[in-house]
């Protein structure tokens, strides 16, 4: 029994197919036929064949006459004898708005500290991503990188317990270290991890307190996943749309701030805290859950917030300045 003849693409699909195959060549700098012949799953002759056509397509110029650099245009060379794709000139696209080289850096900077972070390592998305970005700018991007927290690393146990209790859905048991420095067994259903710069925290339902609290994750220990079910979703609380709440265990500081700047710690000061002008400053209090967080924020905003009281909070502080400051002697 004679086998059915291959029926031809027709015009629609291979319209399609050209549409799809133009924006691959453009993200692949240099691509064999055979592996877009794998891509897209197609005999290699087809890809041939596209290319050919690709490269006497174009848009024509104000003469409304095609000129060469209104054609695409590929590697010849490479083509016919290595049997490799490579445009070498393209058409329109080219001329689509793209991200300045500042803007691609910005966003370059930032999928670099999420590929650093242990949630999203080794992926490849990203990677991929950040070429195009470096590919597709209207000029060359700044050479941007970001320094991975020496902390992530051993973050990354913690993480995947929190991420299995929530899977399971069983609460977790967890050593922490208060603002005091006191460890303390908590039991916790947890809700949500978050960062704030390097900082990781969970939030979660702890059953010590009868509370949404805020957990720091380097200051977790001896965690522990239980086969208690949790008792309290996120659906289930109102988690605030702040990330730190005031508790009775926050410890107040006096600060003086720069009145321009009081936006920036609203989440800090609590309703109804006193203030007043001393100078051109504004003093008045904050709360902070530890002091280990406040040297973080107060070094964040060099010349604008000075620490007044108490003495412990302001020791805490330029002890953390002077470290800092050692290192670039």
């Amino acid at each position: 029994m004679d086998r059915p003849k291959p029926q031809p693409i027709q015009a629609r699909d291979k319209l399609v197919f050209l549409l799809s195959l133009v924006p691959y060549l453009v993200d692949h700098d240099r691509v064999t036929v055979a592996e877009a012949a794998e891509h897209f799953k197609v005999p290699a002759e087809q890809i041939r064949d596209a290319v050919n056509l690709i490269a006497v397509s174009g848009l024509p110029g104000d003469t409304s006459a095609y000129q060469h650099d209104d054609l695409f245009d590929i590697d010849w060379d490479a083509f016919e004898e290595d049997d490799e794709i490579v445009l070498t000139n393209r058409v329109a696209i080219d001329d689509s708005p793209r991200f300045s080289a500042r803007e691609a850096s910005a966003l370059i900077a930032g999928l670099q500290y999420l590929s650093a972070i242990p949630e999203n390592a080794d992926r490849a998305s990203i990677a991929s991503l950040t070429g195009k970005l470096s590919r597709g700018t209207s000029g060359e991007p700044a050479q941007v990188g970001v320094e991975e927290h020496e902390s992530q690393e051993s973050l990354a146990p913690t993480l995947a317990l929190i991420r299995t209790s929530v899977e399971k859905g069983v609460q977790l048991e967890l050593d922490y270290l208060n603002s005091r420095g006191e460890h303390e067994r908590r039991r916790v259903d947890a809700l949500r991890i978050e960062s704030i710069d390097a900082d990781w925290y969970l939030r979660g339902w702890c059953h010590l307190r009868e509370a949404v609290r805020t957990f720091r994750l380097d200051r977790i220990s001896n965690a522990e996943i239980t086969d208690t079910p949790i008792e309290y979703h996120a659906s289930d609380v109102r988690l605030p749309e702040t990330l730190f709440e005031g508790s009775p265990d926050d410890l107040e500081v006096v600060i003086d701030i720069a009145p321009p700047a009081m936006p920036l710690l609203a989440d800090y000061i609590p309703d109804g805290a006193r203030t007043e002008l001393h100078g051109d400053r504004v003093r008045t209090t904050m709360r902070v859950s530890h002091y280990n967080g406040l040297k973080r924020l107060i070094s964040s905003m060099p010349g604008i917030v000075t620490v007044v009281a108490p003495d412990a909070a302001r020791a805490e502080v330029a002890a953390w300045a002077n470290a800092a400051a050692d290192r670039y002697r």
